[in-house]
């Protein structure tokens, strides 16, 4: 990227402020309307037809909708904006996180595509996006950016047009591929519009299409965009030491929601500083926060992470911690009914003995992990001749130590004929559907000996 020229303008008029990373100013008789510099950069070959006008019809029917999403484009479309013009993309790949996301860096799908350019969680780590316990780079804006944008030069390289690149990003490239290939050995045409896609595939350009029709002439739409100015709304900042969120907006004066907003790869109350090589703040605030950092003397993080030892339960961590149950499942975003898996890495309150930032490995490397919750019930059994409390608890899936610790006996133990014995079993639950009223006198010819057999079993 090169470096911008000073313009008499409040940009080239901040001062250098050491440990900020600037992003380009606009360049010389530059327009200062965003819209117009996107305008003048689109490339790709317009796609025409039904499918397009559709698309037309339904944002334009959908004022609000597109007025939320181009305002909230406005954090994020400089910097991607440079980075095309950079790599002497077409400005059309500006506009893809309308379709993808509708700009917001914290959508995630129900297949679990996350962030503003929507990366499966494989294809992201593909692309050295980190996700981990504390941090999901799918959703970072500098990094995530970079990705989707190397993802689609590598897609146009191979593919060698940028319809079939964007089908490639939307479906998958072997799926792109074997569709041409079909074609092609079909003696057909092998365009975009000639593939047999899925729909979504299919309606996936033509949206991109009607999103360039309504910026190149909003008007014709009955559209008006926000103004976006031709300028850095961002400015990257290095930190050195964990911080809190709060203290973080407290310093750089600015709502915890509009840090958020710039930095959805954080989704704890605390930024550790071994794995975050920035933060971004808005422009002006990004000066305030160096300035308040230098002579801030308090505290800047107040948690830690610490390292579950076995497999247990969040109340049996909270008990070690002597911290309040809900409070840990919440900080740590942890699921109803979950046990924590041994060796995960939970946020954690810091006290006077654990004051040390967390180091690099768990910060970059850090993984939380659950496993469904056993519900128990205890039962009452009779043992067999000559049989050890370990067998007993053995033969109906018991914990041999809880069977122990509960009837105060040594697992060793040998058992008289017959003696009562009490055991700790997991809970099942009947997920058979209900028989439809016809299976009923069906039902009724099972023998009276199976039938017995199936109610017994009705537990998960």
């Amino acid at each position: 990227m090169q470096a911008a020229k000073e313009l008499a303008d409040p940009i080239a008029a901040l001062p250098a402020v050491a440990g900020l990373k600037a992003e380009n100013a606009q360049t010389p008789n530059a327009s200062s309307d965003l819209w117009v510099r996107i305008r003048q950069g689109m490339g790709m070959a317009d796609l025409r037809g039904p499918r397009v006008q559709r698309r037309e019809n339904w944002y334009a029917s959908r004022p609000d909708y597109i007025q939320r999403m181009t305002e909230r484009s406005g954090r994020y479309l400089f910097h991607i904006v440079e980075e095309i013009e950079r790599r002497q993309m077409p400005m059309e790949l500006a506009l893809l996180p309308f379709i993808e996301s509708a700009f917001n860096p914290e959508a995630v799908s129900s297949a679990r595509a996350a962030g503003m350019w929507q990366f499966m969680p494989a294809t992201g780590k593909s692309f050295d996006l980190k996700q981990n316990a504390f941090r999901d780079e799918r959703r970072d804006v500098l990094a995530s950016t970079e990705a989707a944008l190397d993802y689609l030069q590598q897609l146009h390289d191979r593919f060698g047009d940028w319809h079939l690149a964007l089908a490639a990003y939307n479906w998958g490239q072997g799926n792109v591929n074997r569709a041409i290939t079909r074609n092609a050995r079909a003696g057909l045409p092998t365009a975009y519009t000639d593939l047999k896609m899925p729909l979504e595939t299919q309606d996936y350009v033509p949206k991109l299409q009607a999103v360039k029709n309504i910026v190149m002439r909003p008007e014709a739409f009955g559209v008006t965009l926000p103004e976006i100015d031709n300028h850095p709304f961002f400015n990257s900042v290095t930190i050195e030491r964990d911080m809190d969120v709060s203290v973080i907006a407290l310093l750089a004066d600015v709502e915890e929601k509009e840090f958020r907003a710039l930095n959805p790869a954080h989704n704890r109350p605390v930024v550790l500083a071994a794995a975050t090589p920035q933060i971004l703040l808005p422009w002006d605030n990004a000066a305030i926060f160096q300035t308040n950092l230098a002579t801030y003397d308090g505290p800047l993080a107040s948690w830690t992470t610490w390292t579950v030892p076995s497999t247990m339960t969040v109340g049996q961590a909270a008990t070690q911690l002597r911290l309040d149950e809900s409070t840990l499942r919440s900080v740590n975003k942890i699921p109803p009914r979950m046990r924590i898996l041994a060796g995960s890495n939970l946020l954690v309150p810091r006290t006077e003995r654990h004051t040390k930032d967390v180091p690099e490995h768990v910060a970059t490397s850090g993984r939380l992990e659950f496993q469904a919750e056993v519900r128990l019930r205890r039962i009452t059994v009779l043992a067999r001749t000559g049989e050890t409390l370990a067998q007993l608890a053995k033969r109906h899936r018991a914990d041999p130590q809880e069977a122990a610790r509960l009837n105060k006996l040594a697992l060793n133990a040998k058992l008289k004929k017959k003696q009562r014995v009490a055991l700790m079993v997991s809970v099942k639950t009947n997920t058979a559907k209900a028989k439809p009223r016809s299976a009923k006198k069906k039902a009724q010819t099972v023998p009276k000996r199976a039938k017995q057999n199936v109610a017994s079993s009705k537990n998960r």
